[in-house]
C-alpha cells in the first residue's frame, strides 16, 4: 500500500541521501524549484497519463521526436487526462507554451526536472519502505551491451552473488527475464526496477545504458558503481546529429557529476573512438589485445569457442571460453574487468567460472543441425555485421552465407553500409526484411542496394519475405557451409505496419533444419 508524502519530504530525503545529484544541488535550490507545491501530498510519481493513479505526481516531459506545436497539443491532452487523478503536475513545459486556460491541478514549471527526477523517484520509494539498492554495473557502447551485461551477471551468480540484468533481452534475474520495450527504460521504470531488485535481495544489477537513455537522463539517480564502454560505431544517427554527439552521449556514463557513485571505469582501449576526454578521480581499467590492464596476449578461436591467455592486474590466467566469435573476446575481457573491479577477491575463481558462461540469446547462437553451421545473431549495425562475419570467415571451409535486412523508420544512412559489410565478408548475401515498421520492405531493400556494382549483384539474392529468405539459405547450404541469420537475434516478433507478428529467427531456423535435414 502506498503512503502519501509531501514534495518537501521527498526533496529532503533526496538531498540527505549520500552521493546524489540532489545532494550536490542542495536543499535550498531544489526547494526553490518546487516552491509552489512543497506542501502538496502525493502517493507516487507517474510519467504516463494512462497509468496515472489517485494523488500521483504527474511529470509532464517533452518529447524529442515531436515539433513544438504537436508537443504542446499532446501535453494539453495529457493534462486533461490526469486532471481528476493527479495531485500535482510537474511540467517541463512552461505553462505559457501550453494552450490551456488554467489547470485544475496545481502545476509547477521545472525546466531542469530530468536532472533530479531519478533522485526524487528513488527518495519517494525509500520513504515508502527503506531498501538497500543493488550495486549497478552499467554498460554502454554500440555493440556488446547485452552480452557483456549477461556475462557480468553470470560471473556474479557463479560467485554466489545475487544478480539481475536490465536491457534489450529483458529485465530481471537470470532465467526470469521479463521482455522490455527499450534497451534502457524510462527513469520511473529504471528506479522501480532497482527498488524491486533491492527488495528481492539482489546485490548487483548489470544494466545496458543506451545513448538515448543517457541523453534523456533516464539513468539519473541510478547508483552506478562501475561504468563499462565497449565500442562506438555507426548507429542511431537518426537521433544524434553526428558521431561526435553520439560519442558525447555515451561519455555521460563516466561523468562523476552525473554519477557520483562511480567507483571504477572499464573501457576498450582498442575502440575506434576514445570516450574519456578528461582525467577522472576513480580507477579506469583498459582491456585490449595489445596493451592495457587486461590484455589478451594469445587468442585461439574455434567453432567450439576460444582459448585466451590473459594478463591482468591480478596476474596471468588461461580462459577457455565457450563463446563463439573473436568479438566475444572483447566482451569477455570487459566482463571480467568489470567483475574484478567490484570483487577482486573472486579473481582466482574466474577461469573456472568462464567455462560455464553462456552467450546471450540470439547472440552468435548456434542452431542444432546434423551438418553445416547455422547461427542466429543480433548484428544490426555495419560494424557488428563485420565482426560476426569476419569471425566466422576464419572457420569456414565452404561458403559463408549471410541473411539480413535493415529496420524501417531508423537511420537510413547505414542501409548500404550493411550490404557492403555483407558483401565484403560473405560469399552469398540474401537481403530480406527485418522489422519494416511503417515502411515498405521494397523501399528498404532498394536503399540497401544503392551504389552496388554489377559484380556485387551477382552475390546477392533478394527475398522480402524473411521466412522464405531463411529457407533459401537452409535449402542451399552444404555440409561445409556456415549460414548466419542476422539482425533480429533474440526478438520473437516482426513489426509490420504497426503490428507485431510472431517471428523468431531461431525457431524458424530449427523448423527448416528439421525439414531439410531429415
Amino acid at each position: 500500500m502506498t503512503h502519501s508524502m509531501t514534495i518537501k519530504q521527498i526533496i529532503e530525503k533526496a538531498v540527505n541521501t549520500q552521493q546524489t545529484h540532489a545532494q550536490a544541488l542542495g536543499a535550498d535550490e531544489l526547494l526553490a524549484w518546487f516552491a509552489p507545491i512543497l506542501e502538496q501530498s502525493v502517493s507516487e510519481f507517474c510519467l504516463d497519463s494512462r497509468q496515472a493513479t489517485k494523488d500521483c505526481a504527474f511529470v509532464l516531459l517533452k518529447s524529442s521526436s515531436q515539433d513544438k506545436q504537436t508537443a504542446s497539443k499532446r501535453a494539453c491532452e495529457y493534462i486533461e487526462a490526469v486532471k481528476d487523478k493527479a495531485s500535482v503536475i510537474i511540467s517541463e513545459f512552461d505553462a505559457a507554451d501550453l494552450a490551456v486556460s488554467e489547470s485544475q491541478v496545481p502545476m509547477v514549471f521545472v525546466p531542469k526536472i530530468r536532472t533530479v527526477l531519478g533522485d526524487l523517484i528513488s527518495a519517494s520509494l525509500q520513504l515508502q519502505s527503506a531498501v538497500t539498492l543493488p550495486k549497478v554495473i552499467a554498460v554502454t557502447g554500440t555493440n556488446g551491451k547485452t552480452t557483456v551485461s549477461q556475462l557480468i551477471a553470470q560471473l556474479c551468480q557463479a560467485s554466489g552473488i545475487s544478480a539481475a540484468i536490465m536491457g534489450t533481452a529483458g529485465n530481471g534475474k537470470l532465467g526470469q527475464l521479463v521482455q522490455s520495450a527499450n534497451t534502457t527504460g524510462d527513469v520511473l521504470l529504471v528506479q522501480k526496477f532497482l527498488y524491486q531488485m533491492g527488495q528481492a535481495g539482489v546485490q548487483v544489477v548489470a544494466l545496458e545504458a543506451s545513448s538515448h537513455g543517457l541523453d534523456q537522463y533516464r539513468l539519473q539517480g541510478v547508483p552506478v558503481a562501475v561504468a563499462v564502454y565497449t565500442n562506438l560505431s555507426h548507429d542511431h544517427l537518426d537521433y544524434h546529429a553526428d558521431m561526435e554527439e553520439y560519442r558525447l552521449a555515451k561519455a555521460r556514463l563516466f561523468n562523476p557529476a552525473l554519477f557520483p557513485t562511480l567507483q571504477a571505469g572499464v573501457v576498450n582501449a582498442d575502440a575506434q573512438y576514445a570516450l574519456l576526454d578528461d582525467e577522472v578521480d576513480y580507477p579506469v581499467y583498459r582491456y585490449s589485445w595489445q596493451q592495457g590492464d587486461y590484455v589478451a596476449t594469445s587468442v585461439e578461436p574455434s567453432l567450439d569457442g576460444v582459448r585466451i591467455e590473459l594478463q591482468s592486474p591480478h596476474g596471468s590466467m588461461t580462459l577457455q571460453s565457450p563463446l563463439l566469435g573473436l568479438f566475444n573476446v572483447d566482451n569477455l575481457l570487459a566482463s571480467v574487468a568489470a567483475f574484478a573491479s567490484l570483487y577482486p577477491q573472486q579473481v582466482c575463481h574466474i577461469p573456472k567460472m568462464v567455462q560455464t558462461l553462456e552467450g546471450a540469446r540470439g547472440r552468435m547462437q548456434r542452431a542444432n543441425s546434423q551438418t553445416g553451421s547455422f547461427i542466429v545473431d543480433y548484428a544490426h549495425t555495419p560494424d557488428a555485421l563485420v565482426q560476426v562475419l569476419s569471425s566466422l570467415r576464419k572457420h569456414c571451409t565452404g561458403k559463408l552465407i549471410a541473411v539480413f535486412g535493415c529496420g524501417g523508420d531508423r537511420d537510413k544512412t547505414k542501409r548500404p553500409l550493411m550490404t557492403r559489410a555483407g558483401l565484403d565478408y560473405a560469399d552469398q548475401v540474401i537481403l530480406t526484411a527485418d522489422n519494416p515498421r511503417s515502411e515498405e520492405p521494397s523501399a528498404i531493400l532498394s536503399d540497401m542496394q544503392q551504389g552496388l556494382s554489377c559484380e556485387d549483384h551477382y552475390k546477392i539474392l533478394i527475398e522480402a519475405d524473411r521466412k522464405k529468405a531463411i529457407e533459401l539459405a537452409v535449402s542451399s547450404a552444404k555440409a561445409s557451409d556456415i549460414v548466419v541469420i542476422a539482425g533480429k537475434g533474440h526478438e520473437t516478433y516482426q513489426e509490420i505496419k504497426g503490428v507485431r507478428h510472431d517471428f523468431d529467427d531461431l525457431a524458424i531456423l530449427n523448423d527448416l533444419l528439421k525439414k531439410y535435414q531429415k
